[in-house]
């Protein structure tokens, strides 16, 4: 909830609940910090471990360096991450029943926005944390109603409630994962051939750890793939015929390839006592640490976010 108000709260060159995307993709981004930290004469290393605090402080730094009391504290963060990244390959604009495309499927302005499908009502919310608490990938809803938010960039009002009339009801079990859809490629041709997109899905909510002790196999993440693309299908029909190729990311997959612990992508969760000056604790939320020229940098660091 609080990375949902977090969006609504910024702010890009003076207009409120904008938000930019990088041309070229992320990874942009990335190379501009590099290039910029490289010629005042910074090193950069890679395929090293990812330094988040918890590694940082209880992996990498001997523990006789740090105070017990430290050392006791960086343990206690919770790491979680109840997050499954999606990212599709389309070849077409995805037209939503409540706001179609443009004509020649040219995107329109929520097609440039933060997306978000199943979170009009905080019972669907609800039900849809209860099956990860449960071990499960959301699954329930009682599909009485849809409706989709968007956040739109021209407007001083951020956000956007749009139903769908009639859409529910022809769900037999109701939409299960919140989520968030983005469309970078409407913004950015640079991404995509001519006619096609690709599609950000960040999705909730999924266990780290399936119930019964079963594992994240392809079939299980395929599985719940298909569940998010069947909610998006009853918004924008015709998505699932689009996908040319799509890419899975379940916690585990997360922790493993980019060395978030826990796939958490804010190195911490983003709870009320993890925020702001309590990031990572509360008398280290100036990037300092008890060892003397050591600076703790990034999402886990003060105030959090990205």
């Amino acid at each position: 909830m609080y990375v949902l108000l977090h969006h609504v709260m910024g702010s890009l060159e003076g207009m409120q609940g904008a938000w930019s995307y990088v041309q070229g993709g992320m990874g942009a981004l990335s190379d501009a910090i590099a290039s910029s930290a490289t010629t005042r004469g910074a090193s950069i290393f890679t395929e090293k471990v990812n330094s988040e605090g918890r590694v940082t402080f209880l992996e990498l730094t001997p523990q006789e360096w740090l105070p017990g009391a430290f050392v006791k504290r960086i343990s206690q963060l919770d790491t979680q991450s109840p997050v499954t990244k999606i990212n599709v390959a389309v070849d077409r604009l995805p037209n939503f029943l409540a706001a179609p495309s443009a004509p020649g499927d040219r995107p329109r302005a929520h097609h440039q926005c933060s997306i978000h499908l199943n979170c009009e009502d905080t019972l669907l919310l609800h039900q849809a944390f209860e099956d990860a608490k449960g071990g499960l990938p959301s699954q329930r809803g009682d599909g009485s109603a849809l409706a989709f938010i968007l956040y739109v960039v021209q407007q001083t009002c951020a956000v956007v409630l749009l139903s769908i009339a009639g859409v529910g009801q022809a769900w037999a079990v109701g939409p299960g994962p919140m989520i968030e859809l983005c469309i970078p490629s409407s913004l950015d041709p640079t991404l995509a051939p001519p006619g096609c997109h690709v599609v950000s899905l960040f999705t909730q909510y999924t266990p780290y750890a399936l119930a019964g002790g079963k594992v994240w196999t392809e079939q299980e993440k395929n599985a719940y793939a298909d569940k998010v693309f069947d909610c998006i299908e009853a918004y924008a029909p015709g998505f699932k015929r689009s996908v040319l190729a799509r890419d899975i990311l379940t916690p585990q997959d997360l922790e493993r390839i980019f060395g978030l612990p826990g796939g958490n992508i804010f190195h911490g969760a983003m709870s009320l006592d993890q925020l702001y000056f309590a990031r990572p604790m509360p008398q280290h939320s100036d990037y300092r640490c008890p060892v003397q020229g050591l600076y703790l940098c990034g999402s886990g660091a003060h105030p959090g976010f990205t």
